[in-house]
């Protein structure tokens, strides 16, 4: 029996561009998706022996789908530019290595592989289709398998019933019920997997659905009613076309499909070209010299973003990502057990005594730390091995499990035990968890969370997604056995066996994503990851812990008074519209200001729907010359502050500790910064009056006050180190007002002579150009010319000529390297820093000149909370750090200890690093955070 083999070349063309790092070639071109695809074609060359094959690919312009239905794939956003300068190297690589490849117009590359599918299955052939396209299920068939060789899924008709729950000879119904959003299919409203399973078990069909569709019930048979004439055209649009006229593309018929020999020359050239040095020299191995006239030594390209497979030869960190995440080794046969017996327990218990390193995980009953409660437990010892205990699942029917309090107990000696090293994703989280039941989480020496955002800031870092991009792992996903919406159940009503399959994979690819990290984690990295993330993570969760005391009257009178500002502001503008609309609706709004009042919208942006917008930087735009739209912003800004912060603060009190209890996060933001949660103390304004009033409600208890340590200038400062500016290292070291220096050097006067408005402009521009700001940015803020502002800039590059050659050197090294770095040594990656989008690629050299700033800025503020936590708790004081914001510290201190603190506090700050230039911190106290400064 011959085998055809089809490869589905767009859809994996995409998912290798997502999958693969921001590689690039030696002369900067994206590269990612065509090493993917070579990839993905030499490891089915080695597993997949077949007669025939083709590579199908798209080709450009509509199908007869677009002719059918005009708004088929309408949202789905245009291919990105770095991938389609991928579509022509790829192409040729496909040629070189011998693939016969087939791009047809007017129809899609799934009606292609459907068409030759059928054809192989009708000529008596075994036929695999390599996607990950969920809509070609519809096209197996005895002869018919799906391959995805990205998650080592294979779909025969078995696969398919499990999977979707529906038979191949199905698929297209069940679809056509639930839509196709990518494709901009409607189908149901409402209807989702489950119903339209529950349907089609009822009535068997499409057709047998539509025709009892009067005996549905509810919203949703409303709904199924209601589009009964659309459904036979949503099929069709779903429904792959198996009858395509290939004759023009294949002039010797099947034997067209007949594997080619590699063009050994023109893969030398193509490798050498796109800088796969490995692939080149596994070449030349091969025997591939001999094939080669002239074959030149591989130039070894200049250091790049993730620069193709010069990263293999190098201890570059992302070369094992790039190694990972395409993997040609079979998954591992996995050995997950469920514990339920104390014998079963006993026996885990020795496990974990003699193992080197467990993975720990709990399961819940939420996900707000505070609230959580422990639901399972569970732990991997080595790689596919790992059990979950359920202890606290309930529903009908559930099996015996151990007692919650006693399995406590018998692991609490082990949790607590400093010596017994852990490992987990995001610990913080589970260390809280376990808090809540009396327990201190110890030993804890790796995180996997933390480990990927050193390595990666600029990836996702939750464990779907590492185990995808470093494992090749797609991982049970919750809302896979929980349910999402309105019907999602409880990770306690699930039943234990999925429940072992999920909770035990979790503690499994955990410890799995460690050994993969630990070799990346070298150098600065490993400094950065073990003396700051690790370590601050446990200072944070102390200060979630504990949680900072709100004045509940204070806010409700600040959320009356809030009222009343609004309601002002509603009637003058009402007043000045002419007429009563609502000021939250966008399209009132723009039916106010750019139609009744006429305000011209040149140079307005547009919405997605043809609108104008009137977004915040719309109308602070407008605002300079109309007066509505800046009352409106004032509205916006109230209104966001009582809904944010007044009215929902009262509500985030915790029951038992009488204090809101924030949630910091450390892998977010990419350049180091911390960001906070419920609330987002990060986002409470400071330049407004009734901002500075929220602040007032974060209150200290009787008999302490609040105390404030703020870095100086920071950046400026982290500016002065790094760029070595004679004139700006000089200005910090006399202890200058900084501002001041610049504007005496900006005007040419003597600081005595500096006014309050020079003053103004050179702090806009100390921190303006640090943030990338132009002469045109710098004129609107200063409202001069902009040709002046220009001025300004010149002057100020003349007298601090050590920053514009930084800046120039770190650009150059940005699109050199594809990353910055912190002063100490945190890589901030700038995946956009060589793209071909100019608007794009310039904000990356705009964010390469500040990223290191902010960087810096985030690990010096991270080593304070450490050295700060460190000093409180060996000299066993009572002063407890509570918030981080910015660059700032916010302790709650009893008054017996407040002068050692207002002492200790600045030099523990300013201590933590040895720049070139002091730190500074200054120093507040008070009985609230805003009387704090």
């Amino acid at each position: 029996m011959k085998t055809l083999l089809l490869i589905d070349g767009s859809s994996y063309l995409y998912r290798a561009f997502h999958a693969m790092p921001d590689m690039r070639s030696p002369d900067g071109k994206p590269m990612g998706a065509v090493y993917g695809m070579v990839n993905m074609l030499r490891r089915l060359e080695k597993e997949v022996a077949s007669d025939y094959s083709a590579c199908i690919f798209d080709a450009k312009g509509k199908t007869f789908r677009d002719e059918l239905y005009p708004e088929y794939k309408a949202q789905r956003p245009s291919m990105p530019e770095d991938l389609a300068s991928q579509v022509e190297a790829v192409h040729a690589v496909v040629e070189a290595l011998g693939w016969p490849k087939l791009v047809v117009g007017g129809v899609e590359a799934d009606d292609v592989i459907g068409t030759l599918a059928h054809a192989g299955e009708k000529a008596g052939m075994k036929v695999i289709v390599s996607t990950g396209d969920k809509d070609i299920a519809q096209l197996v068939t005895p002869a018919v398998t799906l391959v995805n060789t990205m998650t080592n899924e294979v779909l025969d008709e078995a696969g398919v019933l499990a999977k979707f729950g529906v038979p191949p000879e199905r698929i297209i119904d069940y679809l056509t019920l639930i839509g196709d959003k990518v494709d901009n299919v409607p189908g149901v409203d409402k209807c989702g997997p489950k119903t339209a399973l529950k349907w089609l078990a009822e009535y068997d069909t499409l057709a047998g659905v539509m025709a009892n569709a009067d005996k549905i019930g509810g919203k949703v048979g409303e709904n199924l009613r209601a589009v009964l004439d659309w459904l036979p055209k949503g099929r069709e649009l779903i429904t792959i076309k198996c009858d395509v006229d290939l004759a023009g593309h294949m002039a010797h018929g099947m034997d067209s499909l007949v594997h080619g020999r590699r063009d050994v020359a023109r893969l030398a050239e193509l490798f050498q070209q796109f800088g796969f040095r490995t692939f080149y020299r596994e070449l030349m191995e091969e025997g591939g010299a001999a094939s080669v006239a002239v074959a030149p030594a591989v130039a070894k390209p200049a250091p790049a973003l993730h620069t193709t497979d010069d990263l293999f030869d190098s201890p570059a960190p992302l070369g094992e990502v790039v190694a990972q995440a395409l993997p040609l080794a079979a998954p591992l046969e996995r050995d997950y057990q469920m514990i339920t017996t104390p014998a079963q327990l006993d026996v885990w218990l020795d496990k974990l005594k003699h193992a080197e390193l467990v993975s720990v995980d709990t399961e819940t009953t939420s996900l707000e730390p505070m609230a959580a409660r422990i639901v399972g437990l569970s732990l991997s010892v080595q790689a596919a091995e790992a059990a979950y205990i359920p202890l606290r699942h309930d529903y009908p029917g559930v099996p015996d499990q151990l007692d919650l309090e006693d399995t406590l107990a018998r692991l609490k000696p082990w949790l607590e035990d400093a010596g017994r090293k852990k490992v987990g994703q995001n610990l913080k989280y589970d260390r809280h968890v376990f808090a809540n039941h009396g327990i201190t989480l110890a030993g804890v020496v790796d995180d996997t969370m933390l480990a990927s955002y050193v390595v990666e800031s600029h990836q996702r870092h939750n464990m779907d997604d590492l185990a995808r991009r470093h494992l090749g792992e797609t991982t049970i996903a919750y809302e896979d056995i929980c349910g999402k919406g309105a019907k999602q159940i409880g990770f306690a009503e699930v039943d234990l066996d999925t429940a072992t399959r999920y909770a035990a994979e979790d503690a499994d690819i955990t410890l799995r994503l460690n050994a993969v990290f630990k070799p990346m984690l070298q150098g600065k990295l490993a400094s950065v990851y073990r003396d700051i993330e690790l370590p601050v993570a446990e200072v944070l969760f102390i200060m979630e812990r504990h949680g900072v005391l709100i004045d509940r009257d204070r806010l409700h009178a600040q959320s009356h008074s809030l009222g009343l500002e609004m309601l002002t502001l509603e009637t003058k503008i009402h007043d000045l519209a002419g007429q009563s609309f609502n000021i939250n609706s966008p399209k009132q709004m723009q039916e106010i200001l750019f139609g009744k009042l006429g305000i011209p919208t040149k140079g307005v942006k547009k919405t997605a729907s043809g609108g104008y917008s009137t977004d915040e930087s719309v109308l602070e735009a407008l605002a300079l010359d109309y007066p509505l739209p800046k009352l409106i912003l004032a509205y916006r800004s109230l209104a966001k502050l009582k809904s944010t912060y007044t009215d929902k603060l009262p509500l985030l009190i915790h029951p038992q500790t009488g204090r809101v209890h924030t949630s910091y996060s450390q892998a977010v933001a990419v350049t180091g910064r911390l960001s906070s949660s419920d609330p987002n103390l990060q986002n409470i304004p400071v330049r407004t009056e009734e901002g500075r009033r929220v602040r007032e409600a974060f209150i200290a208890p009787p008999g302490s006050c609040i105390v404030s340590a703020d870095y100086s200038q920071v950046e400026l400062r982290i500016m002065a180190h790094l760029s070595d500016d004679a004139g700006m290292l000089a200005a910090f070291a006399a202890g200058e007002d900084i501002h001041r220096a610049t504007a005496a050097e900006v005007f040419g006067v003597s600081l005595e002579e500096v006014s309050s408005e020079q003053r103004r402009a050179a702090k806009a521009i100390n921190f303006g150009l640090i943030y990338g700001m132009s002469a045109f940015g710098l004129a609107a803020q200063l409202d001069i010319e902009r040709s002046a502002a220009q001025q300004y800039i010149d002057r100020y590059f003349m007298r601090y000529p050590g920053v514009a050659d930084y800046m120039a050197r770190t650009r150059e090294s940005a699109r050199e390297l594809g990353y910055v770095e912190t002063a100490f040594g945190r890589r901030l990656y700038l995946p956009e820093i060589r793209g071909a989008n100019p608007m794009r690629r310039a904000g990356a050299e705009r964010a390469a000149i500040n990223a290191p700033m902010q960087g810096t800025a985030a690990d010096l503020i991270k080593l304070a909370m450490i050295a700060v936590q460190g000093w409180l708790q060996r000299e066993k004081l009572a002063s407890k750090l509570i918030m981080q914001v910015h660059d700032e510290l916010v302790l709650e201190v009893p008054m017996a200890e407040l002068d050692l603190v207002k002492v200790k506090l600045p030099e523990l700050m300013a201590g933590v690093a040895a720049l070139k230039v002091p730190l500074l911190a200054e120093v507040g106290a008070g009985d609230s955070w805003g009387a704090a400064h």
